[in-house]
């Protein structure tokens, strides 16, 4: 059965919608909400998202936050694990992510756990591809 995940995204970003893709691709149902900058950037705040962990995309997952091109399989780790946190982030928009281009050509990226106190800790590494 595939895991349900909203998206919170800005409209036409053609990033957000592949990593949509990937995600539907790996056994999650995305659907996908537009929301205006100003409006996005408070949800993300609002959620638990720390300035320094934002991307172009934001996630709800069964209660966690997913920010940015996170690896499908990062956010099928937290869900089997159950992390106490609020959720994941991948940082800026890194060549190579999910939905950011040829993942065999990919730069070194991290994917960052954000704890519920707004510290974050590397959950995984992707070294460059």
């Amino acid at each position: 059965e595939a895991t349900a995940i909203d998206v919170r995204k800005t409209n036409g970003c053609g990033c957000c919608l592949s990593w949509m893709n990937h995600l539907q691709d790996n056994g999650f149902t995305p659907t996908g909400q537009d929301m205006f900058g100003g409006l996005l950037v408070r949800f993300k705040l609002d959620n638990g998202v720390p300035q320094r962990m934002v991307s172009c995309h934001t996630a709800l997952v069964d209660g966690y936050v997913i920010e940015g091109h996170v690896p499908a399989a990062d956010i099928r780790r937290l869900l089997d694990e159950r992390s106490d946190a609020i959720g994941l982030a991948v940082p800026g928009m890194p060549y190579g992510s999910p939905g950011m281009g040829p993942e065999e050509d990919r730069e070194a990226y991290d994917v960052f756990l954000i704890l519920k106190d707004g510290s974050t800790e590397v959950y995984s590494s992707y070294p460059e591809g």
